[in-house]
């Protein structure tokens, strides 16, 4: 703006002033008031500046005073009582008893044994006895294989048993079969005690009252018991 342009606007700002009616004198906050009013009309706003910078974070302020302590809120229901119980991973547990060429003859009693160290209380004992077995008899005959566990057997559930039968068959047989099969004997028992467990197959009776016959185990081959120990 040129020096004719400032002194035109200074004459038209300043020039009423001077020329008000003294009866109505203002005061010097409304001259100043109505000097920027008519200033603001003759200039025009420029365009923004370019945004500043945020400024340096603060320093704290000072702590506030400690609020007043809130009350005991309403009392809950009574939970249910839970027992957690912390167990150890489950190992792999089990033992193999072999014999070669058992040719064992007994009739009735103890015909092998196998001791096992059962590390739970809470599992069960699965077993299995295999081997040949033989029964001969010139009238019906029948005997029983069973496992005991530390001399009782299994009532839990059920013994453990396998049975061989033999009829009297025809004349030309009847006195000269002699058959020996490879056959398996084998259960779960549960409720059996940790640790030492003696178990053993026996050669008994069968319940329905046959008589005995000869009986043969394990011959001219091997024989085998394998106990394991499972989770229930």
């Amino acid at each position: 703006m040129g020096s004719l342009a400032r002194l035109l606007l200074v004459t038209w700002l300043f020039l009423p002033l001077f020329g008000a009616d003294p009866g109505k004198k203002r005061t010097a906050r409304q001259r100043d008031e109505e000097l920027i009013e008519r200033y603001n009309e003759i200039c025009k706003r420029g365009s923004p500046g370019i945004p500043g910078r945020e400024g340096n974070p603060g320093a704290n302020g000072i702590p506030g005073t400690p609020g007043i302590p809130g009350r005991d809120g309403i009392r809950g229901e009574k939970g249910e009582c839970m027992q957690e119980r912390l167990e150890e991973p489950w190992r792999v547990n089990y033992k193999q008893c072999a014999w070669k060429a058992l040719n064992y003859g007994i009739d009735l009693g103890k015909v092998v044994e196998c001791t096992f160290t059962k590390i739970r209380m809470d599992s069960a004992l699965r077993v299995l006895f295999i081997g040949p077995l033989r029964l001969k008899c010139k009238t019906p005959c029948c005997q029983r294989w069973h496992f005991t566990f530390n001399g009782a057997e299994c009532n839990g559930p059920l013994p453990i048993e396998a049975i061989v039968y033999l009829d009297q068959g025809s004349p030309e047989f009847n006195s000269t079969i002699n058959i020996h099969r490879t056959s398996t004997v084998e259960g779960l028992c549960e409720g059996i005690t940790a640790g030492l467990v003696d178990v053993a197959l026996w050669i008994g009776l069968c319940a329905d009252g046959y008589p005995q016959g000869d009986a043969s185990t394990g011959w001219n081959s091997v024989s085998r018991m394998v106990i394991e120990e499972l989770p229930n």
